[in-house]
């Protein structure tokens, strides 16, 4: 694992990857596409097609349905990221031969029929959790937890409006295994939130060095793409090789 300095040209620590013109966004529990809103201007305006998948959330086998599908649509390499639980997606999805890298952001990277629940376990358990609320089989955090702990570090106003914006979320699904883990096998990135009160940071320094990962961490709750787009922006397009 190679930690990156906030600050430092990433492009000097990285492996050389494979040049992409595509990026597929995953997001994760209680959100939805519109998380991403940050990020995507800024890959646009370095020239990558971007996709947002627009996440189900009621099983991982339809998550993962729908980010194949965002991938069947791209041409050629593509960067695959995933926030969040959004990580156990592309830890499943990214074996797909487009994908040429893979982007955690404060995420999931659960290895081949890990029980991630059990793993989750050894560590502290966020401050978000407690604000869960559950009807009919789905969950939502309350706009307690989601406004003080899920978006720390967010202006409020956009905080209020991502909590508008959550994605209703399968209570099974955070006890769905993967059948793979394509960080084995594919090049990986990792943004660790020092701030995180929904995964805890120590866990994601775990999953960033089990997958040997290009490494950042930052000064930022667990909705670094909104607080920090420009750093999550930087690190997506060191992993499409398209750093100067």
């Amino acid at each position: 694992m190679l930690i990156v300095a906030l600050g430092a040209t990433i492009a000097d620590a990285a492996p050389a990857p494979l040049r992409a013109q595509n990026v597929v966004l995953v997001h994760g529990a209680w959100a939805d596409g519109s998380s991403w809103s940050e990020v995507i201007p800024k890959l646009q305006a370095a020239g990558l097609h971007v996709t947002a998948v627009q996440n189900p959330l009621s099983s991982l086998e339809d998550s993962v349905a729908a980010t194949r599908r965002a991938l069947a649509l791209q041409d050629g390499p593509t960067v695959l990221v995933g926030h969040s639980w959004g990580g156990t997606v592309i830890s499943e999805a990214g074996g797909d031969p487009k994908v040429s890298a893979l982007v955690y952001v404060a995420a999931r990277a659960p290895d081949a029929n890990e029980d991630f629940v059990a793993l989750s376990g050894k560590f502290p358990a966020g401050a978000a959790r407690a604000g869960i609320q559950t009807r009919d089989g789905y969950t939502q955090l309350s706009e307690d937890a989601f406004i003080k702990y899920f978006a720390n570090g967010v202006d409020p106003k956009k905080a209020e409006v991502l909590f508008a914006e959550q994605g209703a979320t399968a209570a099974s699904l955070f006890g769905d295994r993967t059948t793979a883990a394509a960080w084995h096998a594919k090049p990986s990135w990792y943004a660790v939130s020092k701030l995180d009160q929904t995964i805890n940071p120590d866990l994601e320094r775990f999953l960033a060095k089990r997958m040997n990962a290009t490494t950042i961490e930052l000064d930022a709750g667990h909705l670094s793409m909104v607080s920090h787009s420009q750093q999550i922006a930087d690190l997506i397009l060191a992993a499409a090789g398209q750093h100067e």
